[in-house]
């Protein structure tokens, strides 16, 4: 039987990753990119990179907390990078990596669905929860 390399064994499993299963990394994944915090973010930084500030004015309601956990989980997925430039006071910017940038437009099409259909789906809300009462 003949041994197969790192690299084909890598294949092999890229190819069988199936978010349907249980065990898949693949879930992990989905499940933090379909954070609303994260979808916001992206967008957010779509036209380069912003400081932490401008971010957080961009999207109203989110919290600080909230905030530096979902840029720290983007940076760790490799989404997002950080730059601390040394200045007085120090300049900390945030801008999508190559990664980041191919997931960009599946997060606009995604906000700019929920934006164009948020009064069908309010409509449809609204006609579930009175057949229900």
């Amino acid at each position: 039987m003949p041994t197969k390399t790192a690299a084909t064994r890598r294949e092999e499993a890229r190819e069988a990753y199936d978010a349907f299963l249980a065990a898949c990394p693949t879930r992990k994944l989905l499940d933090r990119i379909s954070d609303k915090w994260v979808s916001l973010v992206l967008v957010a930084l779509a036209d380069g990179p912003r400081r932490y500030n401008d971010i957080a004015r961009a999207i109203a309601g989110v919290s600080q907390k909230m905030l530096t956990q979902t840029l720290r989980s983007l940076e760790r997925d490799g989404l997002v990078v950080r730059t601390v430039t040394p200045a007085v006071p120090v300049r900390v910017d945030y801008d999508l990596t190559p990664l980041g940038r191919t997931l960009l437009p599946v997060m606009r099409s995604i906000k700019v669905w929920a934006e164009a259909h948020i009064e069908e789906v309010e409509s449809a809300r609204a006609e579930y929860d009175s057949q229900q009462g």
